[in-house]
Order: C-alpha cells, then structure tokens, then sequence
C-alpha cells in the first residue's frame, strides 16, 4: 500500500457507497461538479515521489546529516537544555497530546488544561506578577503584544512613543520595528536611561521595554528606570528569563507591569528557531488586557472543581475588526512540555540548576580575566561578554574549530552563553579559544565565584504548589501525564470534526523526524553552514508549496497563521507605498470571511470595511461594487477565504479579483481552507496576489492542543520583496528571493518554527501529486456525504452549485433551537456521551454547528458521527413532542460523568442507560468525561488562573 493509502480513510467499496450516497459515479465527477469551472487548475500538480516511509525517511536522515550540531553558546534567547525522556516520549512523541485541539470544549479538555494552568502558575511565581496567559508564540512576537497592550492601558489618551532598549535581544527589537510602524507608534531604541524616560515630549510616552538579563549578558537593577517610567505614567515591560529568575528579583517585585520572554530553555528543543512557547504576563489590573489564551478554574454542574478557557471575549478573531490583537494559535504542546519540565524538577532542582549555569559562567569569565582579558558587566547570570581587542573573529574561528559556536558581539567583543548542558570541559574549551593556541590558562577557580548583583537575589519562594513537588520520580510523572491524556478527547480517540480547523491524520512517520538531534539541537543563529540540511529542507519545502498554490515565492517565517496573515498584509501595504500610493489603507472583507482576518488587517494599519453576503453565503457583488465606489483611490486589499468560511466554492470568485484589481487593490486568499483545493486549483491562478497558508491544517502539523501552527505566506513576484526578513539573513545567501526582503520579521527566528518542517515536507513528499489531489477530493467527498446524511435532520445552511459543499458544511440548528429550547451548544456536550467532539459552534453563525470531516476519517467514523448525530436529533424530537421534559432531558444535563451514574441519589425524569449509552456499541471502549458541564460565567465572575490551594475547593 502506498503511503496515500494509509492517509486518506474512505478507499474501494468505501468510497463507491459515499459517491452513489451523493450521487456521483467518480471522485472526478464530483468536484468537477462542486468547483466552478473558472477556478479549476488547466495543469496537474509537477511534484517529485510519491516516496514511501521508509524512503521518505532516509531522504530526511540524508538531510539532517548535513546539519552540524555543534555546541551551542550563542544565547541571545535560545538556549541548549535537558528535556527530560519521559517528557519528550509521553508529550512531544504522544498522539494523545500532539492531536488534540484548542480547549473550546472544555469538559473533554480537562487534561490539557490543568497543564497549561500548571503553565501559568509556572510563569505567574517566577515572575512574581498574579495573571499569566496560556502561552504565546515567542518571545519577539510577545514583546510586541506587550507594546499594544501598554498603549490600550493608556486608553484614549495613550501618546505615540514606546521605548524600547538597546540591550534587549536583536530579534525582538526586529520584530518591535516591524510592528510598530503600521500603528503608528514612535519606536525609539537606545540605553534607557532616567533621563531619555523624563526627555520624552509630555503624553507621549506609553510603555518602556527592558531586557532582564540584558542581551550582552549584564544584570542592573531597574528599579529606578520602572520608577521613572512610572512617573510619567508609562507602563514597564520586562523580557525576563525565566531559569535566571529563580536567583534574582522577579519583574512583579522590581515594579514592572508586563513581563515576557520565552519558555525554551525548560526543557524544549533548540529546533533551529522554533516551535517555542513565549509567556506575557502581568499585574491584575492589566488581565482583561492580556492577549491570547487564558487558563482559569471555575466549577461543573455539581459544584466540582472544572477548567476551562476564561475571558473568552479575548479570543480576538470573534471581536474581528474591533480586536486588539490577532493571536488565534498558542503554542500549547510547548508551554505543555515547559510546565512538565517545572514540575518534574520543582523549584529546588530548577535553582540547582540555575546556580550551575551561573558557576560556569563565573568560572568563564574568571577565566578569561585571569588571561587578561577585559570582560563585560561585573553582574551577569549566564552570559559572558569577553574584549579582544580586534581579535574576536579569531576568537569565534578557533572555538568552532573545536565545535563550539560563540557570538560574535562586535569586531573587538566576543559573547558566550552558558547553559544547562555546559560542563567544565566546555568551560576550558572556550577559554583555550580565546587564550589562542600557545596560551596557558589560568588555574581553575581563579576569581569570584558568584557573579550576580547585589541587592538584586530572589528571597521570595516559587512553585510551591503540590504539582511542582509531586511528580519528581519518572514513575510519578509518567503517570500524571497518563492520567491527564485519558481526561482529554484527542485524533487518536476518535473524529474531530471542526469545521475550519482541519483536524486530519498526523502520521507517525511524518513526526518521527523531528526529535531527532541533528534537527531539534541546532541553533537558529548558527552559521548558515551549520544549516545545510535545514537550508535544503527549507528550500525544498517552499518549492513545493510554491507548485501547490502557483504562487512565485514563499516565506516560512510566520509561526503562525495569524502572523501569515499579518506578513501578507504587511506585503501589500509594503508594496502600495512603494508604489507612490500610500494612501490605499481601506481593506474590504465578506462577511464570509476567516475570523482573524479583520484583527490582521487593523494590526497592519490598514482599515476594515465589511462586504455583505446574501443569504446564500455568497459575496454580494451589488454592495462590493458599491464600496469600491465609495472608497475609489483607497483600495488595498480584498481578503477573500476560499472557498468561503460558510463552506461554499463561491461561483464569482474570479469576478470580485479582476474588479478588485480593476479599483487598484490587492487579492488576499487565506489559506485556512486550502484542504479544498490542493491538486484543484491555485489560489495565484484564479485571480490571488498573496495567501497564508497553515501546515498545522492542510500539511498535516499537529494541532498539539492549540499549538504550534505555522502559517507561511506565498505571493506573487511583485510582492516577493515584500515578504518577512530577518537580520541573520540580511547579506547571506538566503534560501529564496524573500528571505531578506524589505519588511522586517514578524517571528524572533529567520525560519520560524523550522524544527516542525520536516513533518510538512514528508507529508507532500509521500502523498505526490496524485495522492495530494485524490486527499483534497475524498475531504470534499466526506463534507457531502455527511451533508446528505444529516440534512433531513439538521438543515445545511449554505450549497453551492447543485446543492454540494466545500469541505465543510454548517447545520443549523436556529429552528430546532426555537421550537425546543434546545441549543447548540447543548448537542456539542451530548455528543460528549457519544465519545465526539463537537463541532465548531456558533461560528461562523450564531446556533449552528459547522462540521469539517477531512479525508482521514474512513466510512465506519463518519456512519459513526452520523448516527450519533441523528439519534440526538431523535432525543431532540422527543424534547418537541412533549416525551421528554424540556428542562431534564439527556441533553440539557449533557455531558453525564461516571461518578454521576453510579450515584444512588438518581432524581431524573431518564434513565440512567440512556445518559451513559446512548449508542449500543460504545459499551466497550465509553469515554467518560472527567466533569459535567462548566459554568462559563462563574469563571469569569470568579476569575482564578493559577493552581489554587487545594483547600480552596473544600466545601
């Protein structure tokens, strides 16, 4: 069996009973039927393969064989560590916690969320401020949410500039450059001091930016700059490292308002740059502020203790062109495997760790004085800045000579950063580089053996919850973690049909790569040499995605896809001023639209207008027409989601680009629902100028629980050069055209989240042409197989041509809901008791389900969902004809909990059988939900998001 056919799920007399079920004799049929014909590809996809597993994988050893792993000692926010086999095998390596998706049903999620509020209550006591988020997408990107987030706290009368200072990382000021310009805001970069703070004109000063320990490595009190910032109302973020705030003063007790920073060096590979989970948090009267997810603890239906996502209001795409921000995807598994990490060491084993690192960069620097040598800051934690005068390239030569990389500070200043991994031997290696060969070294010891600041050490305690000093055997951690997956609903139990979400197979093979050293251990800063393998992957990858979409260049810097999004706007802006018409800032989006595409295009300086869609879901051409008259001369863009977020392939899509392009505005295709078109049509080929496109839907990335995504932005050659670039990149031989182009980078690391590439490129490589094509054509074949099932019972919403969907469908549910009380939300937790996750609900309407199938799921999984589907529409008929009580039925009480069941104390107007089995052949393999249903608003009345005392929940 080839590859393909191990993916895709429906195959032989499967797919002959779903074609006729439709009423199509061929998978070709069929979507020439559904596709309108002028968006149809003329050419069939050019690619290599299809390779097998095994060929797929040799192909990928080949190329990480030409990556060279040398030690790393560069720092600069990235780090070597330990993570803990037990860790990497039970999260990183586990189905159960790399396929499940964002906690929006909370009840099946349980699991999940007790580690990211493990997370929060991590970040929250080392960095002494009360309310941390559920992780953000690293620490460039989250230095930029704190710059917005302190001039929304400055309201209406928030000023223009922010500082930010000069010893902070150079990918975060990169990425702050790149932010700040499209809003308007005055980003000034130098040594802050108390006097540039007070030098500022009156009002205008917002936020500050401090980096703590600084990036040459010094450590300085700042207390008297937060003081100054203060003063003239500012707010003060610092970006603080996590491990060197178990030794010093955390942000919340110096003053500080935001911390941020990176949670890499807990544990989570180097992966060239990424995946990495960033952290912000801040004091409390900032946490209606705080972008992203947040973790709180409210109660279920019998009072018990539940988790869910609080202050959900803050999920920006729903808020789309009032959002504040655009940050849709965590980095969950990441923020997962950090928040273990803490546990499984605690906080004694994280400062042991702590003071190792420091003790061998004190020896270093002693070391190097001891040769002669001027060093840096006389307090630093873990990195060493050392001066040799106009011999520092010589310095970095001869310490890769021996398989160390350093960070060349500047033509007369060399920098080494020490880590977890660092030992004495790498200690002397680098001191025999900087001594040079006919040097003798010091005797060892020689100088202070602390090297931190006074008044600046940690005297307050941290992680002193029981879940950061219960877990620390193997066998203790193995288990937690093993009690927290069979919480949760994940890929690897059963469908997860959201619609717009795309939850499809990951495979095995396509993940194995990723863990393995010569691709997890390199370092994104490293030499482009270094990077060979990485290079040609990265390389080979973009080409690829460049013959899917037609589109001419591609860059796979965004982490995300709502940073794609952002980097495509930022293109097109990028372009237009280029072209002596800055004055195009008017973005036009249908209603039918994928939700963060209006909080991009605010974030991009651009203006939203909303297109109307009829009610057949389809763009309304009369009112485009009309607001491309009004805004004549100020069109930038149209950002067009096809086929549309209401699960139609709209018939005028090609129309609306060449009047689009007619008014003097770019096309944006959001790629959010590509799995449609592949080996079908080319966005570039129907009339786009650029599109994202998510790997962690479409190419198969995991989910990981809301986390990691990566959202590259393709475009046509007259925007190649507007697409992200990145100071590392600037004058090497970049991977393609884009790689160093005029806009600033929009992640801290030139590739992004490279480390989870691999499992994109052997996701395409093994499928081929052909298998990519026949996996878009079954997704659409499943989308119309459970419409034709389930329409007599939950009326689809939208068709396009001769009654067919997209991928996806949307059930309403509105008259149902009217005639019975019955709602939406109440079938999403019934089909809890079918062992389903729901759903996507309420979006993009209000009281409907939309339902995305994918090609993995075969027949038997989707009769399955079907058939539960259609016995709660019986259970909702029995609510409308008066069999059932409208208030206590299985539904309203939906999800049922074991512990429920086998009360005694059974007061309801069903059975018992009929809560916990509502489908005879979930008997054997039943999932029980953890907690009943969660009271949403007594979260959010009562907000606590950190692990509580466990005597907070006694009655």
């Amino acid at each position: 069996m080839t590859f393909a056919t191990r993916h895709i799920g429906p195959f032989g007399e499967q797919l002959d009973r779903m074609l006729a079920a439709v009423g199509y004799a061929s998978l070709d049929e069929l979507t020439a039927a559904a596709l309108p014909a002028p968006i149809a590809t003329d050419r069939a996809l050019s690619l290599p393969g299809p390779l097998s597993e095994a060929a797929a994988l040799a192909e990928l050893r080949a190329l990480a064989g030409r990556n060279q792993v040398l030690t790393s000692m560069i720092g600069l926010g990235y780090y070597d560590t330990v993570t803990p086999p037990v860790i990497r095998r039970n999260v990183l390596e586990n189905p159960a916690w790399y396929t499940a998706y964002t906690p929006y049903q909370p009840e099946i999620s349980q699991g999940r969320l007790e580690a990211l509020l493990n997370f929060q209550t991590m970040v929250a006591d080392l960095t002494a401020l009360p309310v941390a988020g559920a992780s953000l997408l690293d620490e460039a990107s989250a230095a930029a949410e704190a710059m917005t987030l302190a001039r929304r706290a400055g309201g209406s009368r928030a000023g223009q500039v922010f500082l930010a200072d000069a010893d902070c990382l150079p990918q975060t000021l990169a990425v702050l450059q790149t932010r700040a310009e499209p809003l308007g805001i005055d980003l000034v970069i130098a040594p802050v001091t108390a006097g540039l703070i007070a030098a500022q004109p009156e009002g205008e000063l917002f936020g500050v930016l401090l980096q703590y320990p600084a990036a040459s490595g010094a450590v300085t009190d700042p207390r008297p700059l937060i003081e100054a910032a203060h003063a003239r109302g500012a707010q003060v973020a610092m970006a603080a490292d996590l491990l060197a705030l178990t030794l010093l003063t955390p942000p919340g007790e110096l003053g500080a308002d935001i911390a941020i920073g990176t949670t890499q060096r807990f544990g989570v590979p180097l992966g060239y740059g990424g995946p990495h989970a960033g952290y912000m948090c801040v004091r409390d009267g900032l946490k209606r502020q705080l972008p992203g997810r947040l973790v709180g603890v409210s109660v279920d239906a019998d009072g018990h203790r539940a988790y869910r996502l609080s202050l959900q209001a803050r999920e920006q795409h729903i808020r789309r062109e009032k959002a504040t921000s655009n940050i849709c995807t965590a980095q969950v598994l990441l923020a997962v495997m950090a928040a273990m990490y803490a546990s499984y060491h605690g906080p004694a084993g994280l400062t042991a760790i702590a003071r190792q690192v420091h003790s061998r960069a004190a020896a270093l620097a002693a070391g190097a004085e001891g040769l002669g040598y001027a060093t840096g800051s006389a307090a630093f934690f873990d990195t060493v800045q050392v001066t040799v005068p106009g011999g520092a390239s010589g310095v970095v030569e001869r310490a890769r000579a021996a398989g160390y990389n350093l960070h060349l500070a500047g033509p007369d200043t060399v920098q080494a950063a020490c880590d977890e991994t660092t030992s004495e031997d790498d200690v002397r290696a680098v001191l025999r580089a900087i001594a040079g060969p006919d040097a003798a070294l010091p005797a060892a010891s020689a100088g202070p053996p602390v090297r931190l600041p006074a008044g600046l050490g940690r005297a307050s305690k941290f992680l002193s919850h029981p879940v950061f000093s219960s877990y620390h055997s193997e066998t203790a951690m193995l288990r937690y973690l093993r009690r927290l997956a069979d919480m949760d609903i994940a890929l690897d139990r059963s469908m997860i049909p959201l619609g717009s979400c795309t939850m499809k197979l990951n495979a095995a093979a396509e993940m194995e790569a990723i863990t393995w050293p010569e691709f997890a251990g390199l370092h994104p800063f490293a030499p482009a040499a270094q990077a060979a393998g990485y290079r040609d992957l990265i390389g080979g990858l973009e080409t690829l995605l460049q013959e899917i979409t037609g589109y001419d260049a591609v860059s796979l810097q965004p982490n995300a896809g709502s940073q794609g999004e952002l980097a495509g706007l930022l293109a097109i802006r990028g372009y237009h001023r280029a072209s002596g018409q800055p004055g195009r800032t008017v973005c036009l989006i249908p209603e039918s639209a994928h939700g963060t595409n209006a909080a991009s295009a605010v974030l991009a300086g651009l203006r939203v207008v909303v297109v109307r869609c009829g009610a057949d879901g389809v763009i309304e051409l009369g009112d485009l027409r009309a607001k491309l008259d009004a805004h004549d001369g100020a069109i930038a863009a149209i950002m067009l989601t096809y086929p549309s977020t209401n699960g139609v392939f709209e018939e005028t899509v090609r129309q609306v680009c060449d009047e689009v392009h007619a008014a003097g505005g770019q096309v944006y295709i959001d790629g959010a629902n590509l799995n449609a078109l592949v080996g079908l049509a080319r966005p570039a080929e129907f009339g786009g100028d650029v599109s994202h496109l998510n790997l962690h839907k479409t190419f198969c990335i995991p989910h990981g629980g809301g986390g990691p995504g990566v959202g590259p932005v393709a475009a046509r050659a007259h925007l190649a050069p507007f697409l992200p670039g990145h100071h590392v990149l600037a004058g090497s031989s970049a991977v393609n055209s884009s790689a160093a182009g005029h806009l600033g980078p929009v992640a801290a690391a030139p590739y992004g989240s490279a480390g989870i590439l691999p499992i994109s490129w052997a996701y395409i490589q093994m499928m081929g042409a052909a298998g990519l094509r026949q996996a878009t054509q079954v997704a659409i074949l499943s989308a119309n197989y459970v419409a034709r099932r389930l329409n007599a019972h939950f009326p689809v919403l939208y068709a396009g041509r001769g009654g067919l969907v997209a991928h996806e469908c949307i059930l309403d549910l509105r008259p149902l809901t009217a005639q019975t009380g019955i709602t939406a939300e109440d079938v999403a937790k019934r089909l809890i008791d079918y062992g389903f996750h729901a759903p996507t609900m309420s979006f993009p309407v209000p009281g409907t389900l939309m339902v995305e199938p994918t090609e993995s799921e075969d027949l038997a999984e989707l009769d399955r969902f079907c058939d539960a589907m259609i016995a709660i529409r019986g259970e909702i008929e029995r609510v409308a004809d008066g069999t059932s009580d409208p208030q206590d039925n299985p539904l309203r009480n939906a999800p049922h909990t074991a512990s429920m069941l086998i009360s005694g104390d059974w007061k309801h107007s069903y059975d018992r059988e009929d809560a916990a089995y509502p489908l005879e052949s979930d008997r054997r393999s039943k999932y029980w939900p953890p907690v009943r249903r969660i009271d949403q608003a007594y979260g959010d009345r009562n907000l606590v998001c950190a692990c509580p005392p466990p005597e907070a929940f006694e009655s």
